[in-house]
């Protein structure tokens, strides 16, 4: 009876995710990039709408999966979908033994030969950058950059690691786990202590675990819209959601890689629009250290805005207030035309 559900919901699905508009573009194909085949879909109703690039998050958890939650944003932007190596369809073309380096230096340079591609392939100069959770911490290396390559950056569960000097978000988790009563795993937590370069990855996918499971609303985005969208995906069968988890855990290694970065130090001068739309209850990368950034930041244009009712994956448990943010603030900046 599941099977059967999960079978009709799929084709309903996919049937809304058709493109028919005369100008679209739907295609999607293993590239070669860094020396590996990596997966590339690029999707929009228009094709002289604004190219967005997505940075995923994870580690090595490909946006694919949202696909039909964002399905509006394919009316008023060409939306490019990038499996890192280790994610999604990347991961499941080679392999383990076939994903080559990686770390955050490696993709950063994947990214910037995807870019290159997708600036070639749908001949446009520059595209929108826009990265979420684990990404943003490439997706601003990026942005800083290289503006001769994007018309402006998007941040949505931004995170800003800060060289590890902010440990609201530890504290936070402690103080949760204790109100809760949840002794052992406040005592695990605590061991690992609030300096996050001194983790092992097994250390830092577990307390991401923790923050993310112990939080309701963030433990509801996790099932209402994560959960559902990997189980409901007509673009994945079972066996292709068994390898997107399995690429996740391969993943954890980049995360300790990230834990000694200093955005402040790397640089707050931005030669690009740059905005920050962040969940107002994201307790894993929690909007305070983020404004901040954004006021420090020096951009020809900079903003920063809340999505209500919001935790982690803002961006998708409310796709279509997203979407306005883009339309109002994003859109008419890098296309210079009046708010539509």
């Amino acid at each position: 009876m599941l099977l059967t559900y999960r079978a009709l919901k799929r084709r309903a699905l996919a049937k809304k995710l058709a493109i028919t508009t005369a100008n679209g573009v739907d295609e999607s194909s293993y590239v070669r990039i860094g020396g590996i085949d990596q997966w590339i879909s690029v999707r929009g109703e228009d094709r002289t709408n604004p190219v967005i690039l997505e940075i995923h998050g994870g580690p090595g958890a490909s946006n694919l999966v949202f696909t039909p939650r964002t399905r509006a944003w394919e009316r008023h932007f060409t939306i490019v979908r990038w499996d890192m190596r280790g994610a999604g369809r990347t991961f499941a073309a080679g392999g383990p033994e076939r994903q080559g380096e990686l770390t955050l230096d490696r993709l950063y340079q994947d990214a910037l030969e995807v870019t290159d591609h997708v600036r070639a392939r749908l001949g446009v100069d520059k595209v929108v950058l826009v990265a979420n959770s684990f990404g943003t911490i490439t997706g601003l290396r990026l942005a800083r950059n290289h503006p001769e390559r994007y018309s402006a950056y998007v941040g949505t569960d931004q995170n800003i690691v800060g060289g590890g000097r902010d440990t609201s978000a530890y504290e936070a988790l402690l103080a949760r786990l204790e109100k809760a009563g949840k002794t052992k795993q406040r005592a695990k937590v605590a061991a690992m202590g609030p300096d996050p370069s001194a983790w092992s990855a097994h250390d830092w996918a577990e307390y991401a675990k923790t923050v993310v499971t112990t939080d309701p609303l963030t433990y509801d985005t996790m099932k209402t819209v994560v959960i559902r969208s990997l189980w409901f995906s007509p673009l994945h069968t079972l066996r292709e959601l068994r390898t997107y988890l399995k690429a996740q855990t391969f993943s954890e290694v980049l995360g300790p890689q990230a834990t000694t970065i200093d955005e402040y130090t790397e640089g707050t001068a931005f030669r690009l629009p740059v905005f920050f739309f962040q969940g107002d209850s994201d307790v894993l990368t929690p909007p305070e250290p983020v404004r901040r950034f954004h006021e420090a930041v020096s951009a020809p244009v900079k903003d920063f805005a809340l999505i209500g009712e919001a935790s982690h994956f803002a961006s998708f448990r409310h796709p279509e207030r997203f979407l306005d943010l883009l339309l109002t603030r994003v859109r008419p900046v890098v296309t210079g035309e009046a708010v539509r």
